[in-house]
This record gives C-alpha cells, structure tokens and sequence, in this order.
C-alpha cells in the first residue's frame, strides 16, 4: 500500500512549546504539537498523572475519563472516521487482511466477510442492511495521526502498539463477550457506544477468549462513551460494546499494548542464555543427565536436583550476572513503526559531517534501536558479537500486520549492525545519552574509534555536534 501524505513537520519554534496544560481544551493541540513519548502518553490520559495511573489502575482496574470538551472531542473524530473507508478502499484493501465485517448474533461471532479486494457499496449493504460491524485493522498504517501516536507509545512502553477501529451501525453489537491478551486504550471517535465491563474469570489473561452471558454475570461498569472520551482496561478483562438506537453509527479505535510481554515471557528469552554462559563456566552443567530419564514416566526425582541448577542461576545473577535478550528485542525493533517525521525524511540523512577522531558526537534516535550480544551466524565459529538493530528502516505498511520485512533469500530482514564484542564498552558511552568525544572512546586504536563512529553515522544513529 502506498503511504498517504504526511503532516507538515514542525518547526522549531513549535517542538519547544510547552507540553503540560492545565485545562482539559488543551489536549489536542497539545497532543498535536508534543513528540516526546512520555508527553503523549500524559495527553492520553488527561488529568489522570502517570504516577496514579500506573499505581492505581495499570493491570488493575479499568479508567473511565469522560470529557465535556468540543475540541477534544473534534481532535478525536479526525483520527479516524466512517468516510475514510471510501478512500482506503480504493487503495486496495482485503476482506480478513484489512478488513473484517462481522455481528454477535446468539452469543457467537457471525462473519460476513466475502473473498479477495473489499467492495465500497458490498461494504455499505453489510453495515446497513444486516446491522454489521465494520471492523478495519491496524489504521495507523493509512493515518498519519495514528501512526505519530503509536509510534510514541512503542517507545514509550517499550513495546508493541497496535490497534483497530470498529464502525457499528444503532442498535447492533459487533462482537460477543470477550476478554484481550492486550492492554487496551478505547478512543471514542464518533458517535455513541454503551459498554459493559465485567469481572475477570482469568486476571492478566494471555490469550483471547469468548465467555457466554450465563457465565459472566452482571457488569462491574455500565456506561456511555461519547466523542472525546477514553477507557482504559487491563488484559483480561470482560467486555462488550454495543452502538445504542437512534445514534447513526459509532466509531471508536482500540490502541492496545503488552501482547506476550510478560514476566513469562522475559524468562523465556533470557533464562537459556543465561544456561548457556552457565554451562561455558559450570561443569555441572554439563554432566550428562541419568541414564533413562527421559523414558520415565515419574520424574520425581528430578525436581530436587533441578532445584539446585536454578539456585546456582539465581546466585549467578544476584552476583551482577548480564542477562541477555535478544529474540524479544529483535521482534520489538523488527515489527515497530518507523518513526514519524511528517515530510522531514530528510532527518533519515547521516546527521551533520563526516565524525573524525577529534570530532564529538551524540546518539540519534536512541528510542528506536537496541542494543543485544548475540552469535555470529556468518561465522562459521559463531563467536559472540554485538549487534545494534534500529527501526529507521521498517516499513509502516506492514505494521502488526504479520508480513515481516524479507530479504532476497527469504529471511526475514534486519536493520542495523554488527561489531566485535570488544566495541561493547565503547557503545555504552555513545548509549549513554551524552556526547561523547570520538578519541575519549574505549577501544585499542584510533583506526577502531573512526570506523565504529563512521558505520553508526552512516545509518543515521549518530550526529557530530
């Protein structure tokens, strides 16, 4: 899909504004004008303050805010709304891919996607005729508003944030009780959609799941959102919306976050490096396991021993052990929005001159690369090297969309580059946030100190100041 027109970046005069505003009218421009992560995220939950809502209601409980404000809820209706389709369906777009049109009906999920490219007019006789729920994924793909916005979450939670938008027509209901694997953020954009929340039968859930009405029991929350308003609810949760009669339709977008970024999920990653540098120094760890263990039906015996290998992990890591992420990292870097620049690709050029020895530079883009230590799979030892992965490069069509960037031999493609491990320390000091001057960089030569900073700058992650 093509990428449709930018916003015109802002000037400098502009970034400098002030973000925090006292009275509600000032979200949107607020949110308009702000491009640091934390401060949008602060314009997303106004007047609610970070520190209440991460100790009160993250993972916790769910937020209403309900704004009596015209230009927020203005600022709303112009992320997404139902006459945006017309134009998006000319680009080309696929029922299930794009675009799914479905309504609860008997407690289930009834589907009245057809095949291949979406029809305007078939799309507008579903959502007229059999009071379907239009369904249209990951628009952030086509809205540069909303890309500007998720791309800021992504960096401010460290995660990826995606999300849909539902069109309901009055007196229908889209889909059936549900609980997300995903924090989700519901912006109500036009219209009117009553929902009811109910209490979680699986806290934190980590999978998607249907619950039937005799089940859930009475809603914990039974409420009205207008355009303007937000609702904030953990994973987990309860929940079904549906768009009152009398009211044209409703369009709301769902922002969601921390799909598979769990405790579980961390320990995944990094627990078998950590065995891995265990075993390299432990020759416990490498001993062979009883004869027979795997052919036993009770493992009994294994727990006790197993115990004091994870007792040895856990001396290891309270000792100052590094863990290690890496496949959590490269997904994250590899799957999120490039950056929004507006019409400013410009900011995309190696930054400033060419860095030399006595030059002094500063990190570009700090909130869009990571930094891991991994094998070296072009070599055939496969010793450890560092690798720095930036998301410059990614391709905002194919966000959250499951088509990961793929090179000529099929493999899904990295950006960024790779250095011995010994340039580990040197990184750090580019890392820290500081400027740093090229000579003052902890590597053996001036000749290491020169290409490390020249192949940074080349992908654009460096400036000279």
């Amino acid at each position: 899909m093509p990428k449709k027109g930018g916003r015109r970046a802002a000037t400098e005069k502009e970034q400098r504004l002030p973000c925090k505003q006292a009275k509600v009218e000032a979200i949107s421009p607020w949110l308009m004008k702000c491009d640091h992560p934390e401060s949008v995220f602060e314009s997303l939950i106004f007047p609610v303050k970070q520190d209440e809502f991460f100790r009160e209601y993250w993972e916790q409980k769910p937020l209403l805010l309900q704004r009596e404000e015209p230009s927020v809820a203005l600022y709303y209706q112009s992320l997404f709304h139902l006459t945006d389709l017309k134009d998006m369906v000319k680009e080309g777009l696929y029922y299930g891919r794009d675009i799914n049109v479905c309504r609860s009906m008997n407690g289930g999920k009834k589907i009245f996607n057809k095949d291949g490219k979406v029809s305007y007019e078939q799309l507008k006789k579903d959502f007229d005729q059999k009071k379907a729920t239009i369904q249209f994924h990951q628009p952030q793909r086509f809205k540069d508003e909303l890309w500007r916005i998720q791309e800021k979450l992504e960096c401010y939670f460290g995660s990826l944030v995606g999300s849909n938008v539902y069109i309901t027509p009055p007196g229908s209901q889209g889909l059936p009780p549900h609980y997300d694997d995903v924090e989700v953020f519901i912006l109500q954009l036009e219209g009117k959609k009553h929902w009811r929340l109910y209490k979680p039968t699986v806290h934190l859930a980590q999978e998607y799941n249907t619950e039937p009405e005799e089940k859930i029991g009475t809603p914990t929350h039974d409420f009205i959102l207008k355009p303007g308003d937000l609702l904030y609810f953990p994973r987990g949760t309860i929940h079904q919306a549906d768009t009152p009669p009398g009211i044209s339709h409703s369009t709301h977008v769902t922002i969601s976050t921390y799909q598979n970024n769990s405790w579980r999920d961390f320990l995944l990653d990094v627990v078998p490096g950590l065995v891995l540098d265990t075993a390299k120094e432990d020759v416990d760890f490498r001993k062979s396991i009883p004869r027979q263990l795997l052919m036993k039906a009770d493992l009994s015996d294994s727990p006790k021993q197993l115990s004091g290998f994870l007792r040895c992990l856990a001396d290891r890591l309270e000792n100052g052990r590094e863990l290690r992420s890496s496949d959590m990292k490269k997904d994250f870097i590899m799957n999120r929005l490039p950056p929004f620049l507006g019409t400013s690709f410009d900011s995309l050029a190696p930054g400033g001159a060419l860095p030399k020895i006595d030059s002094t530079i500063r990190l570009r883009f700090k909130d869009y690369t990571v930094i891991t230590v991994e094998p070296d799979l072009l070599e055939e030892s496969r010793k450890e090297m560092v690798f720095v992965y930036h998301s410059l490069k990614n391709k905002r069509e194919v966000h959250m969309m499951g088509d990961e960037d793929m090179n000529d031999d099929g493999i899904a493609e990295t950006h960024g580059l790779r250095f011995p491990f010994s340039h580990m320390d040197a990184l750090k000091q580019i890392w820290s946030g500081n400027t740093v001057r090229v000579k003052e960089l902890n590597l053996t030569s001036d000749a290491e100190k020169e290409n490390l900073v020249v192949s940074l700058w080349s992908e654009s992650l460096i400036e000279v100041v």
